[in-house]
């Protein structure tokens, strides 16, 4: 048996204290979190730091009334005070039956780099101050940084469940806007996490390449020229709003709420035959381990068009009847198509490429209208200028089912891996 380690030994501690509370039911999770962080602004290396926090998540549950709360100072008075104030929370608060905590989940894991290579992280702001110097002096690095992150876990609950881990990873960000005399682009980023960034340049992670070429190109816009209907291709960013639509449509709000328009579509086509989502919880920076307490297997939500599965937590499956399919914070990817993102723009009559959509909440049906940023417009298979004041107007649901392409080339963020999009019958003014 192995011994126990301090977060652990924190983890039990303010269970007990929760039971002697008198919550019935709880969830306690000891955190720590160590970074070691590169920053760069305004084209220039600003700080190196080397933090660490440490946190408490608790969840109780008395007459199936639940509160919640996270503290921070985890002396034993601090902890035993806020608990109480916690139980009269939970006093507080309506009852309902769906309130539980997982049972009998273990899971121990060590995943990613454990140490940080600090010589690692500046010879990448090194790369990308060089780089954008060289190849994009227009550019303004606003914002960067290179950082490694180190998170320790343990929750545990009065159900029994004992679940653990030890999580690496590495991360890059790289946000800003270019000049030119008076003029501006929009503002444009991107960023994500590895297990590594020795094994390619800086610009060869996250898109940072085309995201700093892009924003060189917006400086000067012009408008889109009028009203039409045609096609879009959406880069992985604006791709990541569409999947954010369906996760939500698929999870406990719109469940519970009655209002997703998938709630009785599981073995039904709502998409492509082109579209495929799956689950990748061994992603850098994930743990396949959902925020319940549960572990997570693999899962397709979406196979070849057709809906695989909902998403209920416990909390909505108790709520709603529904199966509960526990998922991770993030990991998820859509398959590799079969077209070069050369010859899907080169199908487009007219259209636009999208780096993200600005939508705000669409109706309860799907529909739409919003802006559409970093983008550039689209004539006869050939990519033109970068547009501004361009709008967009759609159906969330509609989009998914009129994919007509999905590309070879895939940007790979660490939770997220995701190809460019064709998607028809959008409307552009």
């Amino acid at each position: 048996m192995q011994a126990a380690t301090p977060l652990q030994d924190t983890a039990a501690q303010a269970l007990a204290w929760m039971r002697a509370a008198g919550f019935e039911h709880a969830q306690v999770t000891a955190s720590q979190a160590s970074m070691d962080e590169l920053n760069v602004n305004l084209n220039e290396p600003t700080l190196l730091r080397s933090t660490e926090s440490n946190k408490l998540a608790l969840m109780g549950i008395t007459d199936g009334r639940m509160a919640s709360t996270e503290v921070a100072d985890l002396q034993p008075e601090s902890v035993r005070t806020r608990i109480a104030a916690l139980f009269s929370d939970a006093a507080a608060a309506p009852r309902d039956e769906a309130n539980a905590v997982s049972a009998g989940q273990h899971t121990r894991i060590v995943k990613g780099p454990q140490q940080a290579d600090l010589e690692l992280l500046a010879a990448k702001m090194g790369e990308l101050l060089e780089f954008r110097s060289r190849e994009t002096p227009k550019m303004m690095v606003e914002e960067a940084d290179a950082k490694h992150t180190l998170l320790r876990w343990h929750t545990l609950t009065t159900g029994g469940s004992d679940l653990a881990g030890t999580l690496g990873w590495y991360g890059l960000g790289v946000s800003g806007t270019a000049r030119e005399g008076k003029q501006c682009s929009s503002f444009n980023y991107t960023g994500g996490v590895a297990d590594g960034l020795a094994a390619a340049p800086v610009t060869g992670y996250f898109g940072i390449e085309d995201m700093m070429r892009d924003t060189e190109r917006q400086i000067r816009t012009q408008p889109l020229g009028g009203k039409f209907a045609g096609d879009v291709v959406l880069m992985p960013e604006a791709v990541a709003s569409l999947l954010n639509w369906l996760q939500g449509q698929l999870s406990d709000t719109q469940l519970i709420a009655g209002s997703s328009l998938y709630r009785d579509s599981v073995g039904q086509p709502i998409a492509s035959p082109l579209l495929t989502l799956r689950s990748r919880f061994d992603a850098p920076g994930v743990a396949p381990v959902s925020a319940d307490g549960f572990v997570t297997p693999q899962v397709d939500i979406v196979r070849a068009g057709v809906l695989a599965t909902l998403t209920p937590t416990l909390y909505g499956s108790r709520k709603t009847g529904l199966p509960h399919v526990p998922v991770a914070p993030g990991g998820w990817e859509i398959p590799a198509g079969q077209t070069s993102r050369q010859d899907m723009l080169a199908g487009v009559a007219r259209g636009a490429v999208v780096g993200r959509l600005s939508m705000g909440m669409p109706a309860a049906n799907g529909d739409f209208s919003g802006v559409i940023k970093n983008s550039f417009a689209i004539r006869d298979g050939a990519v033109g200028p970068a547009l501004s004041e361009a709008m967009v107007s759609g159906n969330m649901a509609r989009m998914l089912r009129d994919i007509v392409a999905v590309s070879r080339e895939r940007i790979d963020t660490g939770s997220l891996v995701l190809p460019w999009l064709r998607i028809a019958n959008l409307h552009f003014s």
